[in-house]
């Protein structure tokens, strides 16, 4: 069946289901899991072959995903521990790919449409994130021991701009020059759960709209000059596949299920009812990690 998902996690799980097993060896591809704590588990898959390249369905490189338990079902109190706890995980992870050091410059894109909220992740993250480029303006230095140039740029979407997101960022970062462009984006996941549970961050670049079915053109450091790290949550489900996955258990002929809904079905996107909190939450959290990884001195 064709299943969509942007998450290299979700990719492995359907290799294991289709090889009837578990944790199926893949050549080129490596994986390494680890609990942070009772609550978050990492899961760490790097493709360092086209073959696991092909296998996966990703480009090579580094696949990092966090999964958190109870964030939604968490009263308020015990909920704001979790998410700092979630923050510092992903901090964790990102300083794998992102390393301060005294000259660091990084771009913080927050993709996506303030305006339609399962698509609203990147611009509410970006806008949590600590601004220092005109500190460093101001008093022309050229770095600093606590804090690292940060620049923060939400592009919004062609249909309200009329320009290509791709192009307002390639000028930006003429602009900033920065070593690492980090960009936040909402993805799509095959599995319901995934929703209000799950962080990716990678270092392969991203498609801007890819979570919502509208892709643009690419991020990479071959389009734009300077390495990109995308971190992104899931926020949607395709209909299709929500359809498919569901009922995969029960169908006679898989195949002929998918014919069927291409051919009379429509293409929707599937949200949760409570994803303005999700939202919330989770820009909370990765714009925490944003700054404890960009800012050392600052946060903690």
């Amino acid at each position: 069946m064709n299943i969509r998902t942007d998450l290299a996690i979700e990719n492995k799980e359907m290799y294991d289901e289709e090889n009837k097993g578990k944790g199926v060896e893949i050549s080129g591809v490596e994986v390494d899991k680890k609990q942070f704590d009772e609550n978050i588990n990492v899961t760490n898959i790097k493709i360092t072959d086209e073959h696991g390249s092909q296998v996966l369905n990703k480009p090579i490189g580094n696949y990092i995903t966090i999964e958190v338990q109870g964030l939604v079902d968490e009263a308020d109190v015990l909920k704001e521990s979790l998410k700092e706890k979630v923050a510092k995980a992903v901090a964790e992870e990102l300083k794998k790919l992102v390393q301060f050091h005294y000259k660091l410059k990084v771009l913080v894109i927050g993709l996506g449409n303030d305006k339609v909220t399962p698509d609203s992740l990147g611009p509410y993250t970006a806008s949590k994130v600590k601004v220092t480029r005109q500190y460093f303006l101001i008093y022309e230095a050229e770095g600093d021991e606590e804090m690292s140039c940060v620049s923060g740029f939400i592009p919004g979407v062609m249909g309200t701009t009329g320009m290509e997101t791709a192009e307002l960022i390639r000028n930006a970062a003429e602009i900033a020059k920065p070593d690492v462009i980090i960009a936040i984006d909402a993805l799509a996941a095959r599995n319901i759960e995934r929703i209000s549970t799950t962080i990716q961050i990678s270092d392969t670049g991203i498609s801007p709209g890819a979570g919502t079915g509208n892709m643009r053109k690419e991020l990479t450091k071959e389009t734009i000059g300077s390495k990109v790290v995308a971190i992104g949550v899931p926020t949607v489900i395709d209909s299709r596949t929500l359809i498919l996955d569901s009922l995969s258990g029960f169908l006679k002929d898989p195949v002929k299920a998918e014919k069927y809904i291409e051919e009379n079905g429509q293409d929707m996107i599937v949200t949760s009812t409570d994803i303005d909190q999700i939202i919330k939450d989770f820009s909370d959290i990765i714009a925490n990690a944003i700054n404890i990884t960009l800012h050392p001195g600052i946060y903690s």
